[in-house]
């Protein structure tokens, strides 16, 4: 999909091969589970030197108002942590993509603690840098995107800017 590739970008000639869904679904589920029994000690990492860390995601469903979490991949850029909306590179969107659409505030936990973000979706001359920082991270990136029939949303997990009033406040209620 020309539209994924930043300027300059070699094209690969070999289509990436993806795991059936199956596969894919089968080794979340077993990620989730492990994050479960032994939390954040083994199940979330941060991003290394040229790699992507993972992070939980709690959304507030679209449909129905309650919780949703799901285990994303991230990197950092500055304060914020940038995701990819993929599915496992199938068509669909990702339901946590959709959620945050509807409501963009949500709570990311990380090895280091917890944090209240907004999100929104990176465009023009940002969703070109941050998809360029991918591409340090997977080189295959682009050919991956291109397996997609809509362009793969670049996801910026910001910090809340009242989260900090709400820390706040909640403090000086409890103390």
């Amino acid at each position: 999909m020309s539209v994924e590739r930043p300027s300059g970008t070699p094209k690969s000639s070999k289509a990436p091969r993806v795991p059936p869904r199956w596969f894919i679904r089968l080794a979340w589920s077993v990620h989730r589970g492990i994050y479960r029994i032994l939390g954040r000690r083994a199940g979330l990492w941060r991003p290394g030197r040229k790699g992507w860390g993972t992070l939980q995601l709690t959304t507030t469903g679209r449909r129905t108002g309650r919780e949703r979490s799901v285990i994303i991949g991230y990197f950092e850029d500055g304060p914020n942590l940038v995701a990819l909306a993929m599915n496992g590179w199938g068509a669909a969107e990702p339901a946590w993509w959709l959620n945050l659409q509807a409501q963009p505030d949500a709570v990311v936990d990380l090895v280091d603690g917890r944090r209240p973000v907004r999100a929104h979706a990176a465009a023009g001359e940002e969703r070109q840098r941050l998809w360029a920082r991918w591409l340090t991270v997977d080189a295959n990136l682009d050919a991956f995107a291109a397996l997609r029939p809509a362009e793969t949303a670049v996801v910026v997990l910001a910090p809340r800017p009242d989260a900090a009033a709400d820390a706040a406040a909640d403090a000086a209620a409890t103390g």
